[in-house]
């Protein structure tokens, strides 16, 4: 499914553009099941706007995480690590079209896991409990749609930040960010294309919302049953964990 180069790319810059991994007419599907599930009406004065967040459940979702196409890619990634396949497409965010500030399009990395006794979702420099982030979209998106922003590059530079917190990790919205870089890149593509992120890939959402309709997007993390396997000989890790290593050396 992924070439060499793709691979390659995939640990220089963080993320790969997976098109059409999901089939279009499964996208229909899920978005009606959203509607249903979230109660979006077609009428844009009943969109209270300007995000709305939730679990969308159905046999689409479970048919749209297991794709065939998308179950291959996220298998090369993470080969050799304990990932589990999705039973749906975790967390739907859809965005409205509107130019109030949802005062949550920052720069961040996703969390990954809880520790005993605490509310607050953490990370540490293992990704603990998480191998990859997808980002599936269920519509298509353009540039004026809200896209999510990308960082390439920046996964590599999360690991040793996170290291002086050990493995216990720190709470997730107080997670160190590597200093910005110049480039930054926009998911943007037609209904079905996933973006394969690493799990210390910096994001954020992209704000105004200047297109005429809905903009669905799903953001299910792939799990791992503990953490990336970062020890013995950097050629038998997988891809993810290769560039956690390559940033720490070898102790």
């Amino acid at each position: 499914m992924l070439s060499a180069a793709e691979i390659d790319r995939f640990e220089r810059e963080g993320y790969l553009h997976l098109r059409a991994a999901i089939p279009r007419e499964v996208t229909v599907q899920c978005r009606r099941l959203a509607d249903e599930q979230l109660g979006i009406a077609s009428d844009p004065q009943t969109w209270a706007g300007p995000v709305l967040r939730g679990l969308v459940g159905g046999e689409p979702l479970r048919d749209a995480a297991n794709t065939p196409q998308l179950l291959e890619a996220v298998g090369q990634l993470l080969d050799g690590e304990d990932w589990s396949p999705r039973p749906n497409l975790g967390l739907f965010v859809v965005w409205f079209p509107s130019e109030r500030d949802p005062a949550d399009a920052g720069w961040h990395i996703d969390s990954s896991y809880q520790r005993p006794g605490r509310d607050e979702w953490f990370v540490n420099y293992r990704s603990r409990a998480r191998g990859l982030l997808l980002l599936c979209l269920l519509s298509d998106v353009g540039a004026d749609e809200a896209p999510t922003r990308i960082r390439p590059g920046s996964h590599t530079g999360v690991p040793p930040l996170l290291r002086r917190f050990g493995d216990e990790g720190v709470v997730g919205q107080h997670a160190p960010l590597p200093q910005a870089s110049q480039s930054v890149e926009i998911a943007t593509g037609q209904a079905g294309d996933v973006f394969l992120c690493h799990p210390f890939l910096v994001h954020a959402a992209t704000w105004p919302h200047r297109g005429t309709a809905p903009r669905y997007v799903a953001q299910p993390p792939i799990s791992l049953t503990g953490s990336l396997h970062l020890d013995g000989d950097p050629v038998g890790l997988s891809p993810v964990a290769r560039t956690v290593r390559a940033t720490l050396g070898d102790s």
